[in-house]
């Protein structure tokens, strides 16, 4: 298998982190892919161009982080990252909900790469608020990401990543103490110090 991946991508992070925590990384080739400047050996498998994507070993092309994550965590059972009866939907909603936090973040942070007077004030209100929103309910719901690890813990820990790597200006840990707590306990593993975003 090979998975194409950027260094920077929190999505992508996501899915190396569940790599490392299923210890699948000897199954696994590594691809650095910079989309902007060459995705050819993407593109015959996800004709989006996109990463993460992962080629499985019969050739088949999975994308995005959700579905590549659900595949891979099927290959072992140690552990299983996605549970199963009621409690599998309690973490898929997790995961959906970190995830479209950092669809936000991700496009907060290329609303700040357009010059100053082209920047829309009113949708960097809507994004911050629509962050800020979502940091005070992780931190409201602080219990539901403790005990077992689980996909949502690695998908919340890659989102706060980012936050830290492109937006420190958010200072998301200020009056959300359970939620820094959690996230200074969870950065401490492996995983999560093997896959921290270059910083140059």
């Amino acid at each position: 298998m090979r998975l194409f991946y950027s260094p920077t991508s929190p999505y992508a992070r996501k899915v190396r982190l569940l790599i490392l925590e299923k210890g699948l990384q000897d199954q696994i080739d590594m691809v650095v892919v910079l989309p902007m400047e060459d995705n050819r050996g993407v593109t015959p498998l996800n004709p989006l161009g996109k990463i993460p994507t992962l080629e499985t070993a019969d050739g088949q092309g999975l994308y995005d982080s959700p579905v590549i994550c659900a595949y891979l965590d099927t290959l072992n059972q140690t552990p299983q990252l996605i549970p199963s009866g009621a409690e599998r939907w309690s973490v898929l909603r997790q995961e959906a909900l970190t995830d479209g936090l950092l669809d936000t973040a991700l496009v907060l942070v290329k609303e700040y790469l357009r010059p100053e007077e082209m920047q829309s004030s009113q949708w960097l209100a809507h994004w911050h608020g629509t962050i800020q929103r979502t940091l005070d309910h992780l931190e409201q719901q602080q219990p539901a990401y403790q005990g077992t690890l689980t996909l949502a813990q690695l998908a919340l820990g890659a989102t706060l990543g980012y936050l830290d790597f492109r937006l420190p200006q958010l200072a998301w840990r200020q009056q959300r103490p359970q939620l820094q707590q959690w996230y200074t306990e969870l950065a401490q593993r492996p995983s999560m110090l093997a896959t921290c975003p270059p910083t140059s």
